[in-house]
């Protein structure tokens, strides 16, 4: 007997048999756990009190708002506030919100859900203190059932915000109830919020074991027997396994139980074919269905190696990460799905397979996405722990400060809670791959300065440098210091005992700033992978030393040596570049700079310099791309003697220079530096068709192709020069502005009060070409039932407001950001500037 061929008929037929009592099922009235609670909330800015002496207020005089809000992004910039935040202000907020009682108390059990209020939140329901939450980046949920009034009548839930200390961490937070919010009802018997845990402990090409644990609620009084039940759906919504059992959970408890499912064939989750499933879970009660948990997942399997670093499905895989922070430019913290796509497909376009969320857990709804477009995720959780950094550096704290006063007030008290609610929340998504407990830590541990001997006097200094201590002594140091309150390695221990509580399915990592002391005591001992922040030339010393211990990157410059040392190293599997996409804040006595330069995307996400640079990178497929910059801005200059591009110093060869920018409009015979950024081996540059000669990428040590070029107006291209690829990329010169473009990314859009299109504006001259040296003010009109979230430029150096319906351009472009209400209709989007033609762009909502 063939029992392969046996085995996989049983899977068919089950499958088969399940699919039609699925179909059977779902004939029902499907049960509806959550409800969006993001609509119909009141809010007012608080002047004079952190207090609220009596709940709930009355709100008739306040302002209307949509979930998610983050209100600090509406001010204008100042310079008089702190530049760590992108010198936006914080302040003390108050939501309510109405809504009616639907269930009968000893029915049914309601709870609310927010996925992140910024922060300092404390909560009530009709007068009745529900609780608190400090940390503005952990989920959290509340029982509201008690608390209610009678079916019919009107519930106040009121939520006091205080963010006073508005500069308590060293990057743009924003403030408000910045994330979703769900109301959830359920059945006195049922699957609690984060109640089941799918994990995928075989998988091969054949069949992948699925595991689920699902943990059971009885409110009631008495015993309950029930049937438990899962199936699941492929991407198709087809039923591909099924299981039943029946069970019983005594009164007021509750318990987890295990269930086992065998796919066949499956289809694999990876960056380059995000596959999903999702499980149906279903508690039926005497033949009535009572709960149903939805709970999307993935199958795919992880190995990480000390020596040949990161599998993924048994397939080796380099993590081409960047790291990004929570803002979304002009709207803020409250960023829709539509903006994070954008940005993602950028990314993706780019070779970019991995995201860090640095430094703090980032929205369900950001990973829902990263699931279904393929990113892997650095879960980060924490940037400080026992002891305050300073919010203007990222150092130990310089001063004590009211307004800077961050989560170290909050962490010996929450941390525990804040880290395992975070992963209840998030350890379904297949997209996360490491739990990362903490960022740049040891800068709060000032003695782990003085262990390392990077800092003694004639050292040298720390960047980079290999250690003169041994091991041995680096612990002698350590094990003679004083006794302290708090040891960094005993925090990271506890952690790490944390994360494995809740999940042993992904490795514990960390990021170290100084990775030599952190090994030598104990620190990364608590870490499954030890993640670098920059310091690539101490990789070799750390494993000479400590060769059990497997070491990668997980904060790096957007250099192309970064990316050498994974390439040129089997261990080291992972960078993620400082950072992928530009953020508000970090901006420390840098005004009117308001936000930090990343690499590859700017404020807007309009792509830079460093997108062509990591995509001629990053990819296969055949890329060119032309840049340019004046040579008496330029970290480069012409050698006398051969004419060539040299680097001013070794320091440059690194290339990150954001002066590079797409234009070929400068002053007569201007010296300036063309660069042509390809993954193919030989480039030709033409001036007007006159060859200024080849270059080839072998004699590039940055893979960037340099020419010093007297500019002359007119046409650039750059040739690839290679066998059966015919490739060009040009620039042209510009004249005045005479015309807009305008474009939208969506024309339709869904009329759910969430989906968002970006309105792109780019000047051009009499013949279509893009003006990127001249800026003018342009205006946008929208006439059509829709939200305007806001205008931008998309540079790092513009204090215009984002709330605003025009703005001056930055390289001859800008953009709006239109959000849909609830009512259907077109959209018309006029956009007007000085001189020119306006132009009209229609959006349909339906």
């Amino acid at each position: 007997m063939n029992y392969k061929s046996l085995k996989y008929n049983i899977y068919f037929l089950l499958a088969l048999l399940t699919g039609i009592l699925f179909s059977c099922s779902t004939q029902e009235s499907s049960i509806e756990r959550e409800a969006d609670f993001n609509f119909g909330w009141k809010f007012q800015l608080q002047k004079d009190t952190s207090e609220l002496m009596e709940v709930p207020l009355a709100d008739t005089d306040w302002r209307d708002v949509r979930l998610p809000h983050d209100w600090s992004i509406e001010a204008s910039f100042d310079s008089t506030l702190e530049g760590c935040v992108g010198y936006l202000p914080g302040g003390l907020g108050v939501y309510q919100k109405l809504f009616k009682t639907k269930n009968k108390k000893d029915a049914k059990s309601t709870f609310i859900l927010f996925d992140g209020v910024y922060n300092n939140a404390r909560f009530w329901l009709n007068g009745e203190y529900l609780g608190e939450n400090p940390y503005g980046y952990s989920p959290v949920y509340f029982n509201l059932t008690d608390v209610l009034n009678e079916v019919g009548e009107d519930n106040i839930l009121t939520v006091h915000v205080d963010h006073s200390r508005f500069a308590d961490s060293r990057w743009y937070t924003g403030s408000g109830i910045y994330r979703n919010v769900k109301l959830i009802t359920v059945d006195k018997l049922h699957i609690p919020i984060w109640g089941t845990f799918v994990t995928t402990p075989e998988v091969t090409d054949a069949e992948a074991t699925v595991n689920i644990e699902v943990k059971v609620e009885n409110e009631l009084a008495v015993e309950r027997p029930f049937t438990l039940s899962t199936v699941i759906l492929d991407a198709s919504g087809n039923p591909v396994a099924t299981t039943e059992e029946k069970l019983s959970i005594k009164n007021k408890t509750n318990r987890a139980f295990n269930q086992e499912l065998v796919v066949g064939n499956p289809k694999l989750w990876d960056t380059d074919n995000p596959n999903m499933y999702k499980a149906i879970t279903t508690i039926v009660v005497d033949g009535k269905k009572v709960d149903e948990y939805i709970t999307p997942f993935g199958i795919r399997s992880l190995r990480f190696d000390k020596d040949k670093g990161f599998f993924l499905n048994e397939k080796s895989t380099y993590v081409k990460g960047v790291c990004l922070h929570h803002d979304g430019g002009l709207v803020g913290v409250a960023v829709p799905k539509g903006v994070w796509r954008r940005r993602f497909e950028k990314l993706k376009e780019a070779g970019v397979n991995a995201i860090r969320t640095s430094h703090n857990p980032f929205s369900d709804e950001f990973l829902d996405l990263c699931d279904e477009m393929g990113f892997l995720v650095q879960d980060e959780i924490f940037d400080e722990m026992d002891n305050p950094k300073d919010k203007r550096f990222n150092l130990n704290e310089r001063e004590v400060l009211y307004h800077t006063r961050g989560y170290t007030e909050h962490f010996q008290e929450w941390g525990e809670s804040d880290l395992k609610r975070t992963m209840l929340r998030d350890r379904n998504h297949p997209s996360v791959f490491q739990w990362s407990i903490g960022n740049e830590i040891e800068w709060t541990y000032k003695d782990y300065k003085h262990v390392s001997g990077l800092w003694d006097p004639g050292a040298g200094g720390y960047w980079n440098a290999i250690p003169k201590l041994t091991p041995e002594e680096m612990k002698a140091r350590y094990d003679a210091l004083p006794d302290r309150q708090y040891k960094l390695a005993e925090t990271a221990k506890r952690l790490s005992k944390w994360v494995k509580e809740i999940d042993t399915t992904r490795p514990v990592t960390a990021n170290l700033i100084i990775p030599v002391a952190s090994c030598a005591t104990g620190y990364a001992e608590a870490l499954d992978v030890v993640g670098f922040s920059y310091q690539i030339k101490q990789y070799d010393w750390c494993k000479k030393h400590y060769p059990d211990m497997l070491f990668t990157g997980s904060e790096n410059s957007g250099y192309l040596s970064e990316w050498k040392s994974i390439t040129d190293n089997p261990m080291v599997f992972s960078m993620y570049m400082w950072t992928g996409i530009d953020y508000i804040g970090e901006s420390n006595l840098k005004w009117p700079q308001k936000a930090w330069p990343g690499d590859l995307l700017d404020l807007a996400g309009f792509e830079k310099a460093g997108w062509n640079h990591f995509k001629s990178i990053w990819t296969d497929e055949p890329f060119i791309a032309i840049q340019t910059h004046a040579l008496s801005d330029s970290r480069f200059k012409v050698d006398n003697k051969s004419g060539k591009v040299v680097p001013k110093g070794k320091k440059e060869v690194n290339w990150q220079n954001f002066l590079s920018e797409k234009h070929w409009n400068y002053k007569d015979d201007e010296t300036v530096i063309v660069e042509v950024v390809t993954n193919l081996p030989e480039a030709e540059l033409l001036l007007n068709g006159k060859s200024l000669g080849s270059v080839k990428l072998a004699d590039c040590e940055d893979n960037i192709m340099r020419w010093a070029v007297p500019y002359e107006a007119g046409k650039l291209e750059a040739k690839a020069v290679a066998k059966d690829i015919d490739i060009v990329a040009e620039l042209k010169s510009a004249s005045e502005a005479a015309n807009i473009v305008v474009t939208a990314d969506k024309t339709v859009l869904n009329p759910d009060g969430y989906d968002v299109s970006h309105v792109v504006v780019q000047l051009v001259d009499k013949d279509g070409i893009p003006v990127k040296t001249r800026e003018q003010e342009v205006v946008f009109e929208v006439e059509g039932d829709v939200r305007l979230l806001g205008v931008d430029n998309g540079w790092n150096k513009s204090t215009q407001d984002y709330q605003a319906n025009k703005v001056v351009t930055h390289l001859g472009r800008c953009m709006a950001i239109i959000q849909s209400n609830t009512n259907t209709g077109t959209v018309n989007i006029k956009v007007s500037s000085n001189g020119l033609e306006s132009q009209t762009v229609a959006v349909d909502i339906n």
